[in-house]
């Protein structure tokens, strides 16, 4: 079914953000002030949603500027 296969790729994303995650976990550290901003971003959906509208800069700002 459609719902079995949302929940097996939701699942399998699960995963690999945790791998991901757990694999470097001093990759924060090297990251660029404008890829933090980013992931700043992107992980608030509001602003997620908005940078796709307005651009990531003018949403950024709103919600955290």
């Amino acid at each position: 079914s459609l719902l079995a296969d949302i929940k097996i790729k939701k699942e399998v994303a699960n995963a690999f953000v945790k791998r991901k995650k757990r694999a470097s976990p001093y990759f924060e550290y090297y990251k660029s002030p404008m890829e933090q901003m980013h992931e700043r971003c992107e992980n608030y959906p509001p602003c997620d949603y908005l940078s796709d509208q307005i651009g990531f800069a003018l949403a950024y700002n709103r919600y955290f500027g």
